[in-house]
């Protein structure tokens, strides 16, 4: 392709706003154009690289032995209100009505679309396992679309699901899947790490997310020093210590405060005590049943919102309480009690580090008292205790073998078990095994976000110049520049008919170091340099994008013989 017919240039101004490289670079080099928040126009270079991506993806799912096919974008409303996932999913569902009333979600994931598909045939023991995925634009109403490509509100993903007779031959798959993901992934330039994380909305018991460590992630997983322990920060557990197992337990007492005293800062202020040892209560609402949740924690932790919403079984449906919810049960901000509220709607919900101080302080219910030596099993105890806690750098790992570390990730695909969960929530989902008997079939689920994975190449690959495409996902093998020397035109038109279909050729008038920037802002392999200087030098000067070295062929054909 001629660059002075290429549609979408380089350009020096960064968007507006941006704030990741890939962000940055991909709209400077004339990758993409945003058309409303989260929603991207991908221009000719930008398409390229994005079609060579899905080749990769196809290439190694299929030597898998995966299937692609392709479903419908509009899902019929009642198939998500069948699994009940019309409120419980983390991101807002989009919804449309037909002409006659009926309702669609558009698709933000395909679990149902593609159990529907597969109910749909009389499945047999003979028929299973069998792996089917497709490319297909996702739909999501997130709150905050922000960092590019990174969070996009409509993007395409490869998204994949296989279906077993036993959960050992779903095991066999997952792994396949794993394997192969890191071997694409590979491929494409991105070293990933597959990260224990939670399953969140989808259903399922387990799952590993694919992360590139980098610092425009969005992915936060923790790590032990020997790296035998990793996990996403939803599902991270540590080791927790008694804080105080030594002193006294002394009798709890309601005592005089001052009414200045209303936040932890306050407390510690007026007390004087480490921040371990006050009560802290986090309250939430269920956003479908109403129910309030007095979540109650140690004071120096903090709630986990997701592990909480497991123990509740009430995944993706916890909102924070707003301050009319809390005026509805008897209380305000700064005053939630951790025991003693009678309103049926309310449960309290108690983290096991509540087990872990003695004397605690806290429970104030008016603006002028408090309650001090209070003891969790003695003077109060909650509907639930669990592991509600966050995890945190630093601390020790479950075993206490070593501390914590904190690190940051850009997710670019999953893998799930999701086991029986759309079996038991669809029906007509049985097929019948070899002594004829019905039985549900085991379920995996397996995503890549195709533009997210494009953004965390040039995450990975990029310098001060631009960008560095690796080679399998370069928009073009060579990038062409030519200056006004009539002769070194003559030559560079030759060389652009052999090497046409791989090539951006740079034939404009501009000058040799607005060319050579732009070259290195798009980032393809090779730069060849066809101009009266390299003549002079005996032929053609090359670079690699992702080398300084610089020498001189003697035609085409010698690089030729050297790159293919």
């Amino acid at each position: 392709m001629k660059y002075s017919r290429l549609f979408g240039k380089t350009v020096r101004e960064e968007p507006k706003n941006a704030s990741n490289i890939s962000h940055k670079l991909l709209y400077k080099a004339g990758f993409i154009r945003e058309s409303v928040a989260g929603r991207y126009y991908f221009l000719t270079l930008g398409n390229i690289v994005r079609k060579k991506i899905m080749a990769v993806i196809k290439e190694e799912m299929d030597k898998a032995g995966a299937q692609e096919v392709l479903a419908p974008t509009l899902h019929p409303l009642e198939l998500w209100e069948e699994t009940n996932r019309v409120s419980s999913s983390n991101f807002e569902l989009m919804t449309v009505k037909d002409r006659r009333g009926a309702g669609f979600a558009l698709g933000g994931t395909a679990e149902e679309m593609i159990v529907d598909l597969v109910r749909k045939f009389q499945i047999s023991y003979r028929d299973l396992p069998f792996n089917l995925y497709q490319f297909s634009t996702k739909f999501r109403d997130e709150i905050r679309a922000k960092g590019g490509l990174i969070r996009a509100r409509e993007f395409t993903m490869k998204d994949g699901y296989s279906f077993h007779a036993t959960e050992e031959d779903f095991d066999k798959e997952y792994q396949n899947m794993s394997d192969t993901y890191s071997r694409l992934f590979s491929r494409l330039g991105l070293d990933t790490i597959p990260v224990p994380a939670d399953n969140g909305y989808f259903g399922g018991d387990y799952c590993h997310e694919f992360d590139v460590l980098c610092d425009g992630g969005e992915s936060l997983f923790f790590t032990n020093e020997d790296g035998s322990y990793i996990a996403h920060e939803d599902i991270a557990e540590f080791k927790l210590e008694d804080m105080n197992p030594d002193e006294e337990i002394l009798p709890m007492e309601i005592i005089e405060q001052p009414e200045w005293v209303k936040t932890m800062d306050d407390n510690q202020k007026h007390y004087g005590q480490p921040i371990w040892k006050y009560l802290k209560n986090v309250v939430y609402k269920n956003r479908v049943t109403g129910e309030i949740i007095i979540a109650s924690i140690r004071g120096d932790l903090d709630v986990n919102k997701n592990k909480l919403e497991h123990v509740l079984d009430a995944v993706g449906l916890l909102d924070d309480a707003s301050d009319e919810d809390l005026e509805s049960i008897g209380t305000k901000s700064g005053y939630v009690h951790c025991w003693g509220n009678t309103d049926s709607r309310v449960k309290y919900v108690g983290d096991n580090s509540l087990r872990t101080v003695r004397n605690f302080i806290g429970g104030q219910k008016s603006d002028d008292k408090d309650s001090i030596n209070v003891n969790y099993g003695r003077d109060f105890e909650h509907d639930i205790t669990a592991d509600i806690a966050l995890a945190k750098e630093g601390f020790y790992d479950p075993q206490g073998k070593s501390r914590l570390t904190l690190k940051k990730g850009l997710e670019v695909g999953n893998i799930f078990q999701l086991g029986q969960h759309y079996p038991k929530l669809m029906k007509g989902t049985e097929f019948d095994d070899a002594d004829g008997k019905t039985k549900m079939y085991y379920m995996g689920c397996y995503g890549i976000g195709v533009e997210r994975t494009l953004a965390a190449i040039v995450e990975c690959h990029n310098d001060s110049k631009g960008i560095i495409w690796p080679d399998v996902v370069s928009p073009f093998k060579y990038h062409l520049i030519s200056d006004n020397d009539p002769e070194a035109i003559k030559l560079a038109e030759s060389i652009y008919e052999k090497v046409k279909d791989d090539c951006l050729w740079d034939e404009r008038s501009n000058s040799m170091g607005e060319k050579f920037a732009d070259a290195d802002l798009i980032g393809c392999t090779y730069r060849i340099v066809c101009s009266k200087r390299s003549m002079q030098n005996g032929g053609l000067e090359v670079k690699r994008r992702d080398s300084d070295q610089i020498r001189f062929v003697k035609d085409i054909n010698e690089l030729l013989s050297e790159t293919e």
